[in-house]
C-alpha cells in the first residue's frame, strides 16, 4: 500500500512538530490501532517519533523549560517560548551524538528503575553535558541554529542571550536541587536545610552573582513563586528583615509583598454583578494574599515598627477591614435580594413576599458576596478574622432560617397565586443558605418546600425547588 509522498510527508511532519503536546497525545491515541503500512502507518510512526523526541527534550531541558514564557507572577525571566524549541533544535543539529547518548541513557535508566535499581547516573551526566554545550552555543552563537536562539532572546529582552547562557551555566547544579525541591518545601529545616545550603553554595561557586538566578530557577518549578521564601530562609537560617533586605535576594521579599498589595487592590474592586464566580475568585485572591503574608512572617525575622514588618501589619489591617466590610455588605445584600413586604404594625420589619421574584441584579450581588464569605473560611484563622466572620455568618444563617420558616408557613396556610414567583424565591433562599450553612441545610429547605405543597402540585414546585 502506498505511503505518503515526500511533499505530503513534510507537511504532516511540520503540523505534528508544531502541534501542542495535548494534540500530539490525542493523535497517538487515535492512531494506536493503525498498521505499519500505508499513509496512516507513516503518520503513526511520525507521531511516535515526535512523542519520543519531546519526552527526551523534557528530560534534557527540564531545569530551564519553565524559564521560557511568563506565568505572570515574576517567577521567570520571561525568555520567549519559541526559543525553547529553537534551543532543542540547535542541540540536535550541533550535538547529535550527545543527544543519541542521552536517549540511550534514558532508556537504560527506565529499565533499571523498573528492575528495582536506582539508575540514572549516566542520564544525569549526559543531560549536564548537553546543558553545558547549550550554554556555550548560546553565548558563542556557534551555529545558525544557536544564532537563532540568541537572537530571539535578545529581541525579547536586553542582553537576553547572555542571560540565558548564565542560566544554562547554572542548570546542572539547579537540576540536582530541583529533584529535591518537593522534599525541601514539605519538610524545611534539619537535613533538608543543610542540603539546600550546599546546593546554594555550589551555585555561587560557579559565579558570585548566581544566587538570585539559582532561586529564580527553583521558584519557576514551584506552584507559587512565594514558596521559594521557604528555601531562602533555610539557606540564610531565617534571616532578619534588615539582613535580607540589604542582600541580593531582597527582590524576592519585595516581590511577595508587592503581590499582596496587588491582590488587595483587586479585592477592593469585586465585580458583584458576576455572581458566585466572582465571589469564589475573590476568595482565592484573599487566600493567596494571606498565604504570602504568613510565608514571609515564617521565613524572616520581622519587627512591627519598621520595614517589611510594619508593611505587613498594614496589610493585615487592610485585609481584616476589607473582609469585615464585605461581610456587612453581604448581610444587607441578602435582605435586599429576597422579596419583602411591609408588615402591618411591624414598625419597619419586613415580611416574606412570595408574589414577586427576586431581582436578578440584587440576587447576583448577594450571591457574589456570600460566595466570597464562604470561600474565606480557609483564610480566617491565618488572616485573623475568625470571630468577625463567625458572627456575620451566624447572623446571616439566622436571618435566612427565619425567612425560610416564614415562607414555608405561608405555603402551608396561604398558598400563593403566583407559583412561578414562589418557586424563584424558594430556590433563591435555598441557594443562599447553601453558601452560609452548607448544602445539607439548603437541601433541607428544598425538601420542606416539597412537603409543604404535596400532594397537589400541578405547577411543579417540588421539582423547581429540588
Amino acid at each position: 500500500m502506498a505511503t505518503l509522498s515526500g511533499r505530503k510527508f513534510e507537511i504532516v511532519q511540520t503540523l505534528v512538530q508544531t502541534a501542542p503536546d495535548k494534540a500530539v497525545s490525542m493523535l497517538e491515541r487515535a492512531l494506536a490501532e493503525a498498521g505499519d503500512e500505508g499513509p496512516l502507518g507513516s503518520v503513526r510512526r511520525l507521531v511516535e517519533a515526535e512523542i519520543a523526541d519531546r519526552r527526551l527534550r523534557g528530560l534534557v531541558l527540564q531545569s530551564v523549560a519553565p524559564l521560557f514564557g511568563d506565568r505572570g507572577d515574576g517567577a521567570t525571566p520571561g525568555f520567549p517560548p519559541r526559543a525553547l524549541g529553537l534551543l532543542w533544535r540547535a542541540l540536535k543539529a550541533d550535538a547529535a551524538g550527545e543527544i543519541a547518548r542521552a536517549a540511550r541513557a534514558a532508556d537504560e535508566a527506565e529499565g533499571e528503575t523498573k528492575g528495582g535499581v536506582d539508575g540514572g547516573r549516566d542520564l544525569r551526566a549526559a543531560i549536564e553535558g548537553l546543558l553545558t554545550l547549550a550554554a556555550g552555543g548560546v553565548r558563542g552563537r556557534t551555529s545558525p541554529e544557536f544564532e537563532a536562539v540568541s537572537t530571539a532572546c535578545d529581541v525579547a529582552r536586553p542582553d537576553g542571550a547572555e542571560t540565558l547562557a548564565r542560566y544554562l551555566d547554572l542548570a546542572p547544579v539547579a537540576s540536582r536541587a530541583i529533584a529535591r525541591l518537593a522534599e525541601w518545601i514539605a519538610h524545611p529545616g534539619g537535613d533538608t536545610a543543610a542540603a539546600a545550603r550546599v546546593a546554594h553554595r555550589d551555585a555561587v561557586d560557579l559565579a558570585d552573582d548566581a544566587g538570585p538566578r539559582f532561586f529564580h530557577m527553583l521558584a519557576a518549578h514551584l506552584p507559587h513563586r512565594w514558596m521559594v521564601m521557604r528555601i531562602i530562609s533555610a539557606v540564610m537560617d531565617k534571616p532578619t528583615e534588615r539582613y535580607l533586605a540589604d542582600s541580593e535576594l531582597a527582590d524576592f521579599g519585595e516581590g511577595v509583598l508587592g503581590d499582596v498589595d496587588r491582590l488587595l487592590g483587586k479585592l477592593a474592586t469585586l465585580d458583584l454583578a458576576s455572581g458566585a464566580q466572582a465571589g469564589c475568585a475573590a476568595a482565592q485572591q484573599l487566600e493567596s494574599a494571606v498565604q504570602q503574608i504568613v510565608e514571609v512572617e515564617s521565613s524572616v525575622e520581622l519587627t512591627r515598627e519598621h520595614g517589611w514588618g510594619k508593611r505587613i501589619v498594614g496589610q493585615r489591617t487592610a485585609i481584616a477591614g476589607m473582609v469585615a466590610g464585605r461581610l456587612r455588605e453581604a448581610e444587607t445584600a441578602v435582605q435586599a435580594a429576597l422579596p419583602n413586604q411591609q408588615a402591618r404594625g411591624a414598625r419597619g420589619r419586613g415580611a416574606v413576599n412570595l408574589t414577586a421574584a427576586p431581582n436578578p441584579t440584587a440576587l447576583a450581588k448577594a450571591t457574589a458576596l456570600l460566595a466570597f464569605a464562604e470561600g474565606s473560611r480557609s483564610s480566617m484563622n491565618p488572616g485573623g478574622f475568625t470571630a468577625v466572620r463567625g458572627k456575620a455568618m451566624e447572623r446571616l444563617g439566622e436571618w435566612l432560617n427565619q425567612y425560610a420558616d416564614e415562607a414555608l408557613e405561608m405555603l402551608r396556610h396561604d398558598r400563593p397565586a403566583d407559583l412561578a414567583s414562589a418557586r424563584a424565591v424558594l430556590a433563591a433562599v435555598a441557594d443562599l443558605t447553601g453558601f452560609v450553612q452548607g448544602e445539607k441545610a439548603a437541601e433541607l429547605i428544598r425538601r420542606r418546600a416539597a412537603v409543604s405543597v404535596q400532594p397537589n402540585d400541578p405547577e411543579g414546585l417540588i421539582a423547581a425547588t429540588g
